[in-house]
């Protein structure tokens, strides 16, 4: 018995979820240079053509306006990145990462380069959602985290584990990019001064 679902549609399904036992082996293999043991998958539909998005992504120092744990990401030439990211109890990890893999419109791939904090590799894909209904934008990402699975543990009580970013991030990017801004419940000082007044 089927699952009722088209082929495309079965893809759509987050990695760690998918019924083909197979799709987290070949999205590990996708990616290049791959460096981690934990495998994450998130997709969302974004309203937006791929184009706009993968240029938005590709400048990654713009990354942080929607990745909550992201504070900067500096450019060091030759496709290098240094990747600054908040950890529990008010630390931060870095790592320098290059880019692996660039098809305009369609993927870009990374992975870290030795000695990381968090040895990471990963591949955010853009695809034409049916029936015209904007860009599927599939996160894959294989990482180590520091401290081993007590590290995974503590970093989920903190809400600073990778599966549960990549999920929220990817929101926070089809707002921004749907709507110009992220939600926050948040209030802006305007907000507050005239609360309080």
């Amino acid at each position: 018995m089927g699952t009722g679902l088209t082929g495309t549609q079965e893809q759509d399904a987050p990695i760690t979820t998918s019924k083909d036992s197979d799709r987290s082996d070949i999205a590990a293999a996708q990616l290049d240079a791959a460096k981690g043991d934990t495998l994450v998958g998130k997709t969302v539909t974004i309203n937006r053509p791929r184009q706009d998005l993968y240029d938005y992504w590709r400048t990654l120092e713009q990354l942080p306006a929607f990745m909550e744990n992201v504070e900067r990401i500096e450019p060091l030439g030759g496709n290098r990145y240094r990747w600054t990211v908040k950890a529990p109890a008010g630390r931060t990890v870095e790592w320098v990462a290059a880019i692996t893999e660039e098809k305009p419109g369609e993927a870009i791939g990374w992975t870290s380069e030795e000695d990381a904090d968090v040895a990471n590799s990963g591949r955010v894909e853009f695809r034409d959602a049916p029936g015209g209904r904007g860009t599927w934008v599939t996160a894959t990402l294989l990482y180590d985290p520091p401290g081993g699975i007590v590290g995974k543990v503590i970093a989920k009580l903190f809400q600073r584990e990778p599966a549960i970013q990549v999920r929220r991030d990817l929101r926070r990017f089809k707002q921004l990019m749907e709507t110009g801004e992220v939600a926050t419940g948040a209030w802006t000082q305007a907000q507050r001064a005239e609360e309080m007044n």
